[in-house]
């Protein structure tokens, strides 16, 4: 890879620097749930206030589809002013007005200055070179920290770096490329994959085919896998076009050391809600109406006792729907366990980010995890060994 330079090798000394964090957090109406990402960016803020840098920041929230107000960085921006001095945060509600601009031009030592959240313009998905200059002209000096959005090209990290001279890597983005690069698995390890779709797990679940010892899935996305099986799944959510390619990984896994390990029974109900009736039933007895919500007691047993013998686990997505109480108990389990391995049987384990990172750290566990990452699908490609948009944008290659 090429050599990036990192924040605290660039003179940023009473200059402009514009910040591209990852304030991408979840929110249940207008309040921040988890405010992982948030701490995560703070060491390469409290530097630039520390180097008495004039600081802007920018991010997204969320798949807005137009200016709508529960999408709006306006939190982002309350939670900064009572983690730093209130009188030093400005908020723009927009990020490439004239006003939000002459703001950040106007900036004093220390001051930061949060933009609106970029996805309310499409130049920003769209890797516009006019939104990206419009952007670039809040600064003197780029700074990426955003490692969750590296594994995408969109202006504010791809076509803004044609106009900055200065740029760098903050704290937090160099601490993830040089974990997630290095990390060796040769090692007995195994790999652990939830959530809801395979589609977005296919790079990493062929990558490890023959790799890893062990392939653990649960989540929705099991249940594409039974169905192409025959299994009889109730209500289940499955992904009709991925049933040929989960039968071929099936078929193929037979052939190689990896052992890929389905769930054998689940927590059902009728709907998705926090108040069903939930029963605990074998994939063999589902009825036609049943919905598979949480990995049973079986199965968490079942991916236990495989875990326990391994010396590395990496872990993205969760086991069941983890917002409702009612179904978080598989997640909860494996955290618990994988949790207490680290600590005292020295198993490596490393979280990919989103919803298991927020999840383990809501149950309190994270500080036993070896790694828990800020990037979900970021840190899915670089463990499954492909390269990132971003890393090319600056003229790394490998």
């Amino acid at each position: 890879m090429k050599t990036i330079k990192k924040i605290n090798q660039t003179n940023l000394r009473g200059k402009s620097v514009l910040i591209r964090a990852d304030f991408n957090v979840p929110m249940i109406g207008k309040e921040i749930s988890s405010d992982f990402r948030l701490k995560a960016s703070m060491e390469t803020i409290k530097y630039c206030i520390k180097e008495k840098a004039k600081i802007i920041i920018m991010s997204h929230l969320g798949r807005p589809k137009s200016k709508k107000s529960n999408l709006s960085l306006y939190p982002i921006y309350l939670y900064l002013k009572k983690y730093f001095d209130k009188n030093n945060v400005i908020f723009s509600e927009d990020c490439i007005s004239k006003k939000s601009i002459n703001i950040s031009k106007n900036l004093n030592p220390k001051e930061i200055h949060l933009l609106e959240n970029l996805r309310f313009h499409s130049g920003e998905l769209n890797n516009s070179d006019t939104f990206a200059f419009k952007l670039s002209q809040h600064a003197e000096i780029y700074v990426n920290d955003a490692f969750g959005t590296s594994h995408r090209s969109h202006a504010s990290n791809s076509s803004i770096l044609n106009f900055f001279k200065k740029k760098c890597f903050g704290f937090l983005m160099d601490k993830e490329l040089n974990y997630l690069t290095n990390i060796k698995l040769n090692k007995k390890f195994g790999v652990i994959l939830g959530g809801a779709k395979v589609s977005t797990k296919l790079g990493m679940i062929n990558h490890f085919l023959d790799k890893a010892d062990s392939i653990f899935i649960g989540g929705g996305m099991s249940f594409t896998f039974l169905k192409s099986m025959n299994k009889k799944i109730g209500n289940s959510l499955f992904e009709k076009k991925m049933l040929g390619i989960a039968k071929e990984i099936l078929e193929k896994s037979i052939n190689t050391k990896t052992k890929i390990f389905l769930p054998e029974d689940f927590v059902c109900a009728k709907e998705i809600s926090s108040s069903s009736n939930i029963e605990e039933k074998s994939i063999n007895n589902f009825a036609q109406d049943d919905i598979g919500l949480d990995i049973g007691s079986k199965t968490i047993d079942l991916f236990l006792n495989e875990i326990k013998s391994l010396e590395k686990i990496i872990w993205n997505g969760p086991m069941g729907v983890f917002e409702i109480d009612l179904y978080k108990n598989g997640t909860a389990k494996l955290a618990e366990t994988i949790s207490q391995l680290s600590s005292i049987n020295n198993l490596t384990s490393i979280v990919g980010g989103g919803d298991t990172a927020s999840a383990i750290i809501e149950l309190g566990l994270s500080s036993n995890f070896k790694h828990v990452s800020t990037g979900g699908g970021a840190s899915l490609k670089l463990l499954s060994g492909e390269k990132l948009e971003l890393i090319q944008s600056w003229g790394g290659n490998d």
